[in-house]
């Protein structure tokens, strides 16, 4: 097989599963992992995957503002919303960050539940504004317009004045290898401060986020909870989440 033969091949592979090992693509091709490694060197160069230990990933990207990615995978997130709505218990004090994911959330959020929120996301704190039963907290700091959010070392202060009961956190990228990452490290340092503040982390991943890694890690994988999932994906995906004691819930089909 030749070299773009091979490429072309593990970029259809990355596509369908999110991520490659190379002693399986150097069986499967009959090469050595030496050869599969600088096809990866190569591939990752071409900004197709990001390497990790023992084979890649495909990278996570961004999506754009706040705006463009509610309108992306909108269904899906709408009921991934109401599951995670239905985690939210009364009485509790919750984290919610910036996300489009997070702002369905906010929309879902029962009307009767008492609760208060924490936000750095202006959006959010605006969702739930005529929220009957809901008291907000909106966390100062640097406005990035492109996140949709307050960032920077007065929003991480601000945060850590709070202990919360549960962070519902707006992830860019989530892998049951490699964990929890984003693609600002602004955004990982906030994320990581509410993490630290928090009893319980649930993540609602859009199909887009799954299996896919960016440059700022948040957590490992067994920092994680609740995940909740679209139903289309892969059990085996799944598995590995659920082996790390995770709490997976899969939209029904």
């Amino acid at each position: 097989m030749l070299t773009d033969e091979r490429h072309d091949a593990i970029r259809q592979q990355l596509a369908q599963t999110g991520k490659v090992l190379a002693v399986d693509l150097a069986q499967q091709f009959g090469v050595s992992e030496d050869t599969i490694r600088r096809d990866l060197r190569e591939l990752a160069r071409q900004g197709v995957c990001r390497r990790v230990y023992g084979g890649a990933l495909l990278p996570a990207t961004d999506q754009g503002t706040l705006a463009t990615r509610s309108t992306a995978f909108a269904a899906q997130k709408s009921q991934l919303a109401e599951v995670a709505a239905s985690l939210v218990q009364d009485g509790q004090i919750v984290f919610i960050d910036a996300g489009s994911t997070n702002l369905a959330i906010a929309h879902a959020l029962p009307r009767t539940l008492s609760l208060t929120v924490a936000t750095n996301a202006p959006a959010i704190a605006t969702a739930l504004a005529d929220h009957p039963s809901a008291t907000i907290i909106m966390l100062g700091g640097l406005y990035e317009k492109s996140k949709g959010a307050c960032l920077g070392p007065q929003t991480v202060h601000e945060v850590q004045q709070i202990y919360a009961d549960l962070f519902i956190l707006g992830t860019c990228a989530v892998d049951a290898s490699i964990g929890v990452t984003a693609l600002d490290p602004a955004e990982a340092e906030v994320k990581r401060a509410m993490l630290a503040q928090s009893n319980t982390l649930l993540i609602a991943a859009s199909p887009e986020k799954l299996g896919t890694i960016a440059p700022f890690k948040i957590a490992d994988v067994a920092a994680i909870d609740h995940l909740i999932v679209d139903s289309n994906t892969p059990s085996l995906h799944l598995a590995q989440f659920e082996a790390a004691d995770v709490q997976v819930h899969r939209l029904p089909g």
